[in-house]
C-alpha cells in the first residue's frame, strides 16, 4: 500500500478543477458541474477508501510504523531532508478523520455551492485544502509537516476570502492569514533550533529532523526542551486559535459554511493538537511548557464560552464553540493526557461538523439569513436538519451516552485526578456554559414561534439530499462515536486510549472511581440544569433574559462586543503599524528615499546629463571644430605633462 496514494487523488482533484477554473474562466463559460462533481468529490473519496485500507492493518494489528520516501528534498553538506511519509497509530486517526469528515463536507458542498459561479474553483480550494492537511499529518519530518502546515493557511486565506467581491470578506481572508504567520514565526524558530541542537550529531543517512531521529536524540535537546517546544506552542496558538491569537477564527466565518466546517472540524484547527502529540517526546522533557499548555487551553475555553453566551449570528456562536473546546483539547494535552485530546479531537470533528453543516443547512433555508433572532420554529420547516442538530447538541453538551460526553468527562476527570484542581473547576464551569449556550441556539432556532418574516416563511424549506444526507451520517457518528472510549466504570474499555498509547494514564483504584463517577454526575447534572434554564428563557420566559442583560449591562456588552480584542489589537498593533508604515515606510523610505532619490532623482540625473550633452549637439561645424582643437590641446597638455 503506497502512502502517496492518500495524497495523490485529492492533489489531482486540485489540478483538474483548478483547469476547469481556468478554462471556464477564458471561455466565460463555466465548466458543467458534473465533472466537477465527479473529481471534486469522487478523488477525495477514493482518499477515504485508500486510508481506510493503508488502517485496516493498524486497527486489528499493531505492525511497525509504515514509511515511504517520495523524493530528496534538500541536502546541503551533512544536513538532509527527504519527503517522507508515515503511517502509524496517530497518522491513521487523522487521516481517518481528514478523509473520512473532508469527503462528507464534500459531497454537502455540492447542494449547498451548485449555484456559485466559481464552483470550480470552490472544489479546486477544497481538495487543495484537504491535500495540505493529509501532508500535515502522514509528513515523517517537521519539514513535512511545516509544509503541510503552510499549506493548510494558504487555503484558510483562499477559502475564507472565496467571495472577496466583498471587502468584509476579503479583510477576513487576510486576518486570517496575517495572525497564522504570527504564530508560523514562532514554529520555524523551533524547528532551526532543533537543527543545530541535532546537525553535530547527524550521520550519512539521518536527518535531523526525522520524527525517529528527534526521538532517539531526545536527549540531546531536553536541555532547551522548554524554549523548542514553547515556540511551537506559539505556531500551535495562531492554527488552532488560542489566545492571544484566536482572532483570526470567528471571522473565518466570511467563508461559505462548508469551509468553516472543514476548518473548524476537521482540518486546520486541529494541526496544533496532533503536533503536539507526535512531538509528545518532546514535551514530555518540557513540563514548563505543558503546564502553559494547560493554563492556556482552559484559560480559552472558559473566556470563548462567555463569548458565545450572547453571540446572535449562528455561525458566531458555533465559532467561538471551536474555539472553546479546543481549549479542552489542549487542557488535555497540557496535563500530559494525550491520547484523550485525540479522544475529544475525533468525537469534536463528528459532532462540530454536524453543527455547523446544520446551521449552513439553516442558512441555505433562510436565503443566507444568519441572525438567531429572526428565525425559531424551522423544526416544523426543516426536521432532518432540526433533529440532527439537536443530536450533535446532546453530544457537545456532554449528555450520555452522546459523544462529547465520553471525550469530555475524561478530560474533567484526568485534570482533577492528576492535581489540577483549579483548571478543573474552570472546566466543570466551561461545561455548563457550553450546554447553556448551545441549547440556547437550539431553541432560537429551532423551536418556539417563528421570528423570520411571513416573505422569508414561504420559502423556507428542508435542504437537498446531498446535505441531509451528509447531517445524518455526522449525527450517527456524533451518537455512537464515543464508545471507542467507554470508562471501566460503566463496564467499558478505552480501545482508543490503548491503541494510541500517548502518554501515561493514572491508574484506576476505589478513589479515583469515586471521583470519576461524582466527576460524571456533577457534569451531567450541571449541562441538563443549564439546557432546562436556556428551555425557560428563550422559550417559556423570553423575557427574563432581556431583564438580567439590563440588569448587567456593563458584563453583557463587554461579551456581546467579545471583550473589546478586536478593538484592543487595532489600537495597540494595527494602527500604530499602520501609522508607522505610512509615515516612515511609505513617507521616508519609499516616496523619499526609493521613488524621489533613486527612481526620480536616477531620472533627473540623467536628464541633466542628457541636457548638456544636447549642447555639443548644436549642428555648428565652427563649434565642432573649436571642439576638437580643444580637445587635442588638452591630449598634448597631458602627454607633455606626462
Amino acid at each position: 500500500m503506497q502512502l502517496s496514494g492518500i495524497l495523490l487523488w485529492p492533489l489531482l482533484g486540485a489540478i483538474l478543477n483548478g483547469t476547469f477554473a481556468l478554462v471556464g474562466a477564458k471561455r466565460k463559460r463555466p465548466v458543467p458541474r458534473l465533472w466537477v462533481n465527479i473529481f471534486g468529490v469522487g478523488l477525495p473519496i477514493l482518499a477515504l477508501a485508500w486510508s481506510v485500507s493503508a488502517g485496516l492493518p493498524f486497527i486489528f494489528a499493531e505492525p511497525e510504523p509504515l514509511r515511504e520516501n517520495l523524493f530528496s528534498w534538500m541536502t546541503v553538506g551533512n544536513f538532509r531532508v527527504d519527503g517522507g511519509l508515515l503511517l502509524d497509530q496517530i497518522s491513521v486517526l487523522m487521516i481517518l478523520i481528514v478523509t473520512g469528515v473532508g469527503s462528507l463536507i464534500h459531497l454537502y458542498s455540492t447542494g449547498y455551492m451548485k449555484d456559485d459561479p466559481a464552483y470550480a474553483k470552490y472544489f479546486a480550494y477544497l481538495n487543495l485544502f484537504l491535500t495540505s492537511m493529509l501532508i500535515l499529518v502522514l509528513g515523517d519530518n517537521l519539514l513535512m509537516m511545516f509544509l503541510g502546515w503552510e499549506g493548510v493557511g494558504l487555503c484558510s486565506y483562499l477559502l475564507i476570502g472565496f467571495w472577496f467581491e466583498d471587502p468584509a470578506k476579503a479583510a477576513a481572508g487576510k486576518k486570517a492569514f496575517v495572525v497564522n504567520r504570527i504564530g508560523d514565526f514562532g514554529f520555524l524558530i523551533g524547528i532551526f533550533w532543533v537543527i543545530s541542537l541535532l546537525m553535530p550529531h547527524v550521520g550519512d543517512q539521518a536527518s535531523p529532523l526525522n520524527f525517529e531521529f528527534m526521538q532517539q536524540n531526545a536527549g540531546l535537546l531536553a536541555g532547551s526542551a522548554t524554549l523548542i517546544t514553547a515556540f511551537f506552542f506559539i505556531g500551535a496558538m495562531g492554527k488552532s486559535a488560542q489566545i492571544p491569537l484566536y482572532v483570526w477564527l470567528p471571522d473565518a466565518m466570511a467563508g461559505p459554511t462548508p469551509v468553516s466546517a472543514l476548518i473548524h472540524a476537521a482540518t486546520m484547527v486541529t494541526a496544533g493538537i496532533y503536533m503536539i502529540a507526535r512531538l509528545s517526546f518532546l514535551f514530555d522533557l518540557a513540563p514548563q511548557t505543558l503546564q502553559f499548555v494547560a493554563v492556556i487551553g482552559m484559560v480559552t475555553a472558559f473566556f470563548a464560552a462567555t463569548i458565545a453566551l450572547v453571540q446572535n449570528d449562528i455561525k458566531k456562536v458555533l465559532a467561538y464553540s471551536t474555539v472553546s473546546q479546543l481549549g479542552y483539547m489542549f487542557l488535555a494535552m497540557g496535563i500530559g493526557s494525550y491520547s484523550t485530546g485525540m479522544f475529544h479531537l475525533m468525537t469534536h470533528a463528528f459532532f462540530k461538523a454536524c453543527l455547523f453543516l446544520g446551521a449552513g443547512s439553516v442558512i441555505h433555508a433562510m436565503h443566507h439569513e444568519q441572525d438567531i433572532r429572526h428565525m425559531g420554529g424551522l423544526r416544523r420547516f426543516m426536521p432532518v436538519t432540526a433533529w440532527t442538530f439537536v443530536i450533535a447538541t446532546l453530544a457537545i453538551s456532554g449528555i450520555p451516552p452522546f459523544a462529547g460526553f465520553f471525550s469530555k468527562d475524561e478530560i474533567l476527570w484526568e485534570t482533577f485526578h492528576r492535581g489540577h484542581t483549579i483548571l478543573g473547576v474552570l472546566g466543570v464551569l466551561t461545561a455548563l456554559l457550553t450546554s447553556f449556550y448551545m441549547w440556547r441556539l437550539t431553541f432560537l432556532t429551532f423551536f418556539g414561534k417563528c421570528r423570520a418574516s411571513s416573505e422569508a416563511q414561504e420559502h423556507v424549506h428542508e435542504s437537498p439530499f446531498s446535505m441531509t444526507s451528509v447531517l445524518i451520517l455526522l449525527a450517527t457518528l456524533s451518537a455512537v462515536g464515543g464508545f471507542l472510549g467507554v470508562p471501566h466504570i460503566l463496564g467499558g474499555h478505552h480501545y482508543l486510549r490503548d491503541w494510541l498509547g500517548l502518554g501515561q494514564h493514572p491508574a484506576q483504584d476505589a478513589h479515583a472511581d469515586r471521583l470519576e463517577m461524582m466527576l460524571m454526575a456533577l457534569s451531567v447534572g450541571g449541562a441538563l440544569l443549564s439546557a432546562t434554564t436556556a428551555y425557560l428563557f428563550y422559550l417559556k420566559k423570553p423575557q427574563w433574559p432581556r431583564r438580567l442583560a439590563a440588569s448587567f449591562q456593563g458584563i453583557y456588552r463587554l461579551w456581546l462586543n467579545k471583550y473589546y480584542v478586536d478593538e484592543v489589537y487595532d489600537a495597540t498593533v494595527v494602527q500604530p503599524v499602520k501609522r508607522s508604515s505610512e509615515s516612515f515606510f511609505y513617507g521616508l523610505i519609499d516616496r523619499l528615499l526609493i521613488d524621489g532619490v533613486l527612481i526620480n532623482g536616477s531620472g533627473r540625473f540623467l536628464a541633466f546629463m542628457g541636457s548638456l550633452v544636447s549642447r555639443l549637439q548644436g549642428g555648428r561645424v565652427n563649434a565642432y571644430a573649436f571642439y576638437f582643437l580643444l580637445a587635442l590641446t588638452g591630449m598634448i597638455v597631458w602627454v607633455v605633462v606626462r
